[in-house]
């Protein structure tokens, strides 16, 4: 299983705008979460094994942290033709059957996935009350096939950090994943065939 990093976008950036329809078919905008103490954006989808390892843990810990004020959104931005279990309609079915409390969106034209420069499943990006990027790394150290448990420790001390004193640790991870399905043709420039999975 090859593996693809994030690309670590430079802590400050400003949290790219997007409007994009969840599995209910409601359109969400970056501004619906405006008053939030925190913003977690995690880039995902249905068939990654590096999604399905943390899951569970992502459910929970998001549920948590939503109960402290923080808003959580997920966005899917594989292209669905090529596979369709990442489909609108599967990602429906996932978000059901994990118990997902957090909107699942669907970036179809890939362009927000590129606005944040996200390159793998999953990559975790926290912002502060500003929506300046506060923190983008790994959940945690755990991965598919290893005996590390999934705590959420490393996006857990982020949040705490920006709850407590709008800052995240500065020591910071990448996060590892499969790489994000790009349409033929529309892959960025900071995309790395090499590292594809």
């Amino acid at each position: 299983m090859v593996r693809t990093a994030s690309t670590m976008l430079p802590l400050g950036t400003s949290a790219p705008d997007f409007a994009l329809p969840d599995t209910e078919g409601n359109l969400v905008r970056l501004s619906d979460f405006q008053g939030a103490p925190a913003l977690l954006v995690v880039f995902m989808c249905n068939h990654c094994p590096y999604v399905k390892h943390v899951a569970a843990g992502l459910r929970d810990l998001a549920a948590e942290y939503q109960g402290k004020g923080v808003a959580v959104v997920g966005i899917s931005s594989n292209d669905a033709d090529a596979y369709p279990d990442d489909s609108p309609a599967k990602m429906a079915e996932e978000k059901a059957a994990q118990g997902y409390t957090f909107p699942y969106l669907y970036d179809a034209d890939q362009s927000v996935a590129k606005a944040y420069h996200a390159a793998c499943t999953p990559d975790f990006y926290v912002f502060d009350a500003e929506r300046r990027l506060a923190y983008r790394g790994q959940m945690d150290s755990s991965r598919p096939k290893t005996d590390r448990p999934i705590t959420g420790e490393d996006l857990r001390a982020a949040l705490d950090g920006i709850l407590a004193s709008g800052k995240a640790p500065e020591a910071q991870t990448p996060s590892i994943g499969c790489n994000i399905k790009w349409k033929p043709g529309n892959e960025p420039a900071y995309f790395n065939p090499a590292g594809t999975a």
